[in-house]
């Protein structure tokens, strides 16, 4: 902790203080009249020469843009662009003029607040509040300020987006309709095995494109990777995507069956990018009269089929970490344990199969 040992001066129009920290010497003043101009010059050198806190903190503009920069350096593309579209357009609009040194938890409410109100979903505002979180962090650890936000909140009101799932209808069509149209001419599907197993396993559309054979050992699968919709190759979502797990016995027929079209390849499922695969889901959605969904919500499908299992299962299984609302928000997972759960999701997924 730094010592001042000296006081601030008037020198006719404000005081200055002059101190020095590790060969560094910096000048702290205040424009206000009287004793308290004083002391608030002091204690902005104070606050430097026991801290190391800028006396005049950028704002939130500024560090913003410099923690943006940190953040598209050690995050993929798919991870940063939509954070930073979420700055520029629910944070800056609010708090880019303020102080960093001078925010509070009010401020930061306000963001989440005016998001609310504009519609957007509990996902969103819960977004935007780890965004802020880690810029706050960001201006700690950069010796902008030492505000740590502590209450915020997301309205009670705020709801998640809604989901589009595969009804039992859906599935019954899906498990014994192999073919499509491609090219004017109906042929059998090429990822028909890549839409079952992403049904029956809940895998995300980027950790099926990045699977291969190298990753399936019996009927365990090791999640070790994710393509993006850059392509780049990622670890996954999160420190959760990174898993292994004991498929049903449905999948593992589906996997058999995909074998034997793919199995001199390196990937399993040869899918050349996430675009694509959604144009083939869609075209085999449209062909064959299924209710219209993305590839991510096959996975929605997926913890919708089996939310009658415990969250304790199933979290593991789909990546999740312990306190994620996995049936909040995915539906309208071991030693032995992975078996028994692989064998009651098989057995879920028969029932509905048998009884639609």
């Amino acid at each position: 902790m730094g010592k001042r040992t000296n006081t601030a001066a008037w020198n006719g129009k404000r005081w200055r203080i002059d101190v020095q920290k590790d060969g560094i010497r910096k000048s702290f003043y205040s424009s206000k009249p009287g004793k308290t101009g004083q002391r608030e010059a002091n204690a902005k050198a104070d606050a430097w020469l026991d801290d190391g806190i800028e006396a005049r903190s950028p704002r939130v503009n500024d560090a913003g843009g410099k923690w943006l920069l940190e953040v598209q350096q050690t995050t993929s593309s798919t991870n940063y662009r939509p954070l930073e579209s979420r700055w520029r357009n629910w944070v800056l609009p609010v708090i880019g003029n303020k102080r960093v040194n001078a925010l509070n938890d009010q401020d930061l409410q306000n963001v989440i607040n005016k998001a609310h109100t504009a519609g957007r979903s509990r996902k969103t505002l819960q977004l935007l509040s780890a965004d802020m979180r880690a810029f706050c962090k960001y201006c700690r650890k950069s010796k902008l300020s030492q505000y740590i936000p502590e209450d915020l909140k997301i309205p009670a009101g705020a709801r998640y987006k809604g989901k589009t799932v595969l009804q039992p209808s859906d599935l019954i069509k899906l498990f014994n309709t192999d073919t499509t149209t491609y090219k004017g001419n109906t042929v059998r599907d090429e990822f028909i095995n890549a839409y079952r197993f992403q049904v029956l396993t809940g895998l995300r559309p980027g950790e099926l494109i990045g699977l291969r054979w190298s990753d399936i050992h019996g009927k365990t699968v090791n999640v070790a990777r994710s393509i993006n919709v850059d392509g780049e190759e990622t670890q996954g979502k999160n420190q959760n995507a990174v898993r292994s797990f004991v498929m049903s016995d449905m999948a593992q027929r589906v996997l058999e069956d995909q074998h034997q079209h793919t199995g001199g390849e390196d990937s399993v499922f040869c899918i050349v990018s996430e675009q694509y695969y959604y144009h083939r889901w869609r075209v085999y959605c449209r062909e064959n009269g299924l209710t219209p969904c993305s590839p991510y919500e096959l996975r929605h499908t997926f913890v919708s089929v089996v939310k009658t299992l415990p969250a304790g299962e199933i979290k593991p299984l789909v990546g999740h970490s312990e306190d994620m609302d996995t049936f909040g928000i995915y539906s309208h997972t071991l030693t032995g344990d992975a078996e028994n759960t692989a064998q009651a999701v098989n057995g879920i997924f028969l029932r509905l199969l048998n009884n639609a």
